[in-house]
């Protein structure tokens, strides 16, 4: 390209050239109260099994419960495309991956063709831990996705941390639709 005198490109437009047709996710603009409840639960779950680190949503659990409602926040509010959307797995060597591969297809939704190469650990003896459908990530790969999850997350926690006030055995805080909601603590 110098002997030509052919201008490289730099690299954020190189970033723009290769991710220009890729799906975008679009959030969810007003939310009703329930709404708000569903995105509250998923960016808490988030807050507590999510990977901050990197350029990917990544999800790790091995309750079906919780992988239902995180996957409910991701395709509700955040708006996701749903091609995008990874399963990785992991499993113990002495389980069926098979078995498991399709439990996890059932509880998701999302086919078995968007599930990555499982890990599966190799040992001699039976765990302790009861992960009998194994563990899965949910990952979504999009930084600026990650990047509103965090941003959603700092105005949560700057709210509940740092301007709301304990009054007995009662917690008052506003809710996204703007009235006033009671919260009783423990």
């Amino acid at each position: 390209m110098n002997r030509y005198g052919i201008v490289r490109r730099n690299l954020s437009f190189a970033n723009f050239a290769v991710n220009r047709y890729k799906p975008q996710f679009q959030p969810k603009e007003s939310l009703s109260v329930y709404d708000n409840y569903l995105k509250i639960s998923g960016l808490m779950l988030y807050w507590a099994e999510g990977t901050f680190k990197g350029n990917t949503v990544d999800f790790a659990n091995s309750d079906p419960d919780m992988i239902k409602i995180f996957l409910r926040f991701l395709r509700e509010i955040c708006g996701i495309k749903e091609e995008r959307l990874r399963i990785y797995l992991y499993a113990y060597s002495y389980q069926d991956i098979t078995k498991i591969k399709r439990f996890w297809h059932k509880i998701t939704g999302i086919p078995l063709k968007q599930f990555t190469k499982p890990f599966i650990r190799h040992n001699d003896h039976f765990s302790n831990r009861k992960l009998t459908f194994g563990l899965i990530h949910v990952r979504y790969n999009d930084k600026k996705l990650l990047f509103l999850i965090k941003e959603w997350l700092e105005k949560y926690k700057l709210q509940w941390t740092g301007t709301q006030v304990a009054k007995g055995d009662r917690l008052y805080a506003r809710a996204a639709h703007n009235s006033n909601v009671m919260w009783k603590s423990g």
